[in-house]
């Protein structure tokens, strides 16, 4: 039985279940069972499995974070949103790139979904600000966004926090400024989660779960050190023991 402790850094991490097909992923679910972690659907495994995959995940009593990244004209953000609250997701994303009146639309969205079903419960709505691909080379010359990364994603957490907004999507070197420039409560969802030795992949601004949890991030999002791991229980349960 896990202790306490345990059970609260398991409530920290959301496992990307970046996967092709619903079986690949309902292998990696079954081998984490009874781990309360949250589980995260992102477009891959979204438009392969489709919302029956995500209802089954709760049926089970996981918590989801669904990683759509919304970025749209506002009225269709609207509907996207009102959509995925019917699921029943604890989580959900839009790019903050769309603008305030965009990320209002979300929360609309999320409004007419719960004033319509009262059992459903109020997912978190939160903002991407970058991707933690995005290095200071991509966001100058190729996005086209002068100043720092760190300039911009505070900029994008900030509008995020106007439009209501519980919090953003980060990587973990920003959660200090974000933070400070949006209050405790604002919560920081951190993918570029890599535990000590593994594989940097395609992540450009990246801690170690001890590291990202120093720095007071809410959630991290961990993906391939899991996924790609010879066995992803005991992999998991190395990184809650390096949390506690």
């Amino acid at each position: 039985m896990m202790k306490r402790n345990e059970i609260e850094a398991a409530g920290r991490v959301m496992v990307a279940l970046d996967y092709p097909d619903a079986a690949a992923a309902e292998a990696l679910v079954r081998s984490l069972e009874g781990i309360p972690c949250y589980m995260k659907v992102g477009m891959q495994l979204f438009y392969a499995a489709g919302p029956s995959f995500v209802a089954g995940l709760k049926e089970r009593g996981y918590k989801v974070f669904l990683d759509l990244k919304m970025h749209d004209i506002p009225n269709t953000v609207k509907g996207g949103s009102n959509s995925v609250t019917k699921l029943g997701v604890d989580v959900f994303n839009v790019h903050a790139a769309g603008g305030i009146q965009m990320m209002e639309a979300a929360l609309e969205g999320v409004e007419a979904a719960l004033s319509g079903d009262s059992s459903l419960k109020r997912p978190l709505v939160i903002a991407v600000t970058q991707l933690t691909s995005t290095s200071q080379s991509v966001l100058n010359t190729e996005i086209g966004l002068s100043g720092s990364v760190e300039e911009a994603v505070v900029r994008y957490a900030k509008l995020a926090k106007q439009a209501g907004l519980g919090g953003v999507v980060a990587s973990p070197q920003e959660v200090q400024i974000i933070k400070a420039a949006c209050g405790n409560d604002f919560k920081t969802i951190t993918p570029g989660i890599r535990p000590a030795g593994a594989a940097l992949n395609d992540q450009s601004r990246i801690m170690t779960p001890s590291e990202a949890l120093k720095q007071g991030t809410d959630y991290m999002v961990i993906g391939r050190p899991l996924t790609a791991a010879a066995d992803p229980r005991a992999a998991l349960e190395a990184i809650i023991k390096e949390l506690v």
